[in-house]
């Protein structure tokens, strides 16, 4: 808070404190500018100016230095708010529609559920706790049993024995489960459904509880608390999964003949149903560095992976722990399209473009030199590499910007197309 007892007024000194609240309005102003747009409460010039700007315009109204003071503080409290824009419905249409979506796969998933379930009563364990107990059934008695488990925790519970990974299911008072999480039969259902989630449903996040179908396959004797060495060993049915289902969003199966060893439900309509949205579908060969990033943007926000992996330079996607990362990067993006901001904005006046090898055509250089001394410097130095910086802006679901604008980094090689290196940039 501003101290008003150190600005006292009258009117011998009031040229020296209009002279003094100049001074901090000026660095108030440089604050407000340097922060590009974005929202601020912690300008450190904020109060010291406002406060005497106050001060002097309840002293001295009409005088026309005050109401300049007073006219450039306003600016900067309607600057230092962030800018505000309105959204268009079209900047948010990627979230209906990604609604839209989940309810088609969640309702076709429940009936899968539903079906699997039914299709599987015969040989299915009505009473799944507590336990039957392994001192009164053998493993020929329990052996090929339909087990539906609900609110199955992984991570949570999950450990490694000694014969392999497993996520425990149950307590030991009422019996447990071991259902066996290193093989295809979850492995394949699992990466089946973090494929749903990155194509089709950001709304799941991680899951953190699963409901599963799956059949006993053997007796394991196992310390299932992780981390607790001095536990007592627990023996349990041991389960081989045949699917996943997260309630509300989706169902995935083992498929040990598919193109994966798991797919989950209508995974085969994705493309179909998801292209009649998408906004842009490719990226044009004579494509602007201002442009590519818009499209980047568009294909992050309308999880168009193919294309999203279009925009990105080619080397940077060579290797497989490459193409880790940009998948890693991926799934960022669509966390803070989904709650950070809805929207960004190329800032096209701010685009910066400069020759990082090879020579430049544009350069002051070519007003000095006739072409055949411009073509063996060309030759001289080789392939011509050029790099732009883009910059842009987002804008929350209220419309008001989101941090400070920042710069993507793009590059191009000799007569080739644009593309983005610095793809792991926030907007």
């Amino acid at each position: 808070m501003f101290d008003s007892s150190v600005f006292n007024i009258d009117e011998s000194n009031l040229s020296s404190r209009i002279a003094q609240a100049t001074h901090y309005l000026e660095e108030y102003e440089k604050e407000v500018a340097r922060a590009q747009g974005a929202a601020n409460s912690n300008f450190r010039s904020k109060e010291d100016a406002l406060g005497r700007i106050k001060m002097l315009v309840e002293f001295a109204p009409n005088d026309e230095r005050v109401q300049s003071l007073y006219a450039r503080a306003k600016a900067c409290v309607k600057g230092g708010a962030g800018n505000i824009v309105t959204v268009d419905p079209a900047m948010t249409a990627y979230l209906e529609n990604e609604e839209n979506l989940r309810r088609h796969f969640a309702e076709a998933s429940e009936k899968a559920w539903s079906d699997l379930l039914a299709a599987n009563t015969e040989n299915r364990l009505e009473k799944i706790f507590p336990v039957p107990d392994l001192k009164k059934y053998t493993l020929d008695d329990m052996q090929g049993k339909i087990v539906v488990l609900d609110s199955v925790r992984y991570p949570a519970n999950q450990f490694y024995g000694s014969d392999g990974e497993y996520i425990w299911c149950g307590s030991r008072s009422d019996g447990m489960y071991f259902v066996r999480i290193d093989g295809r039969q979850w492995l394949g259902p699992y990466e089946a459904v973090k494929r749903y989630r990155r194509q089709v449903d950001t709304t799941m996040n991680d899951v953190k509880e699963w409901s599963l179908i799956g059949r006993i396959s053997e007796i394991a004797f196992e310390v299932p608390e992780a981390g607790e060495s001095q536990a007592s060993p627990v023996m349990a049915w041991e389960i081989e999964p045949m699917a996943l289902y997260v309630p509300g969003h989706i169902m995935a199966v083992y498929d040990e003949n598919g193109d994966h060893s798991g797919r989950f439900i209508d995974e085969d309509r994705v493309k179909a149903l998801k292209d009649a949205s998408y906004t842009v579908k490719d990226v044009p060969a004579d494509v602007t560095p201002e442009r590519l990033v818009e499209i980047f943007m568009y294909a992050i926000k309308e999880k168009n992976y193919d294309l999203y992996l279009d925009c990105i330079d080619p080397e940077r996607k060579e290797n497989p722990i490459q193409q880790d990362l940009i998948t890693y990067h991926w799934d960022l993006h669509q966390e803070r399209f989904h709650g950070e901001y809805v929207h960004a904005f190329v800032d096209a006046d701010k685009t910066v473009t400069r020759v990082i090898q090879g020579y430049d055509d544009n350069s002051i250089d070519s007003f000095f030199l006739d072409d055949d001394e411009q073509a063996k410097i060309k030759e001289a130095y080789g392939e011509k590499e050029e790099e732009a910086l883009v910059q842009t802006h987002a804008i929350d679901k209220n419309g008001k910007q989101i941090g400070s604008p920042v710069k993507h980094t793009l590059r191009r090689v000799g007569s080739g197309r644009w593309y983005i290196s610095s793809y792991e940039i926030r907007f």
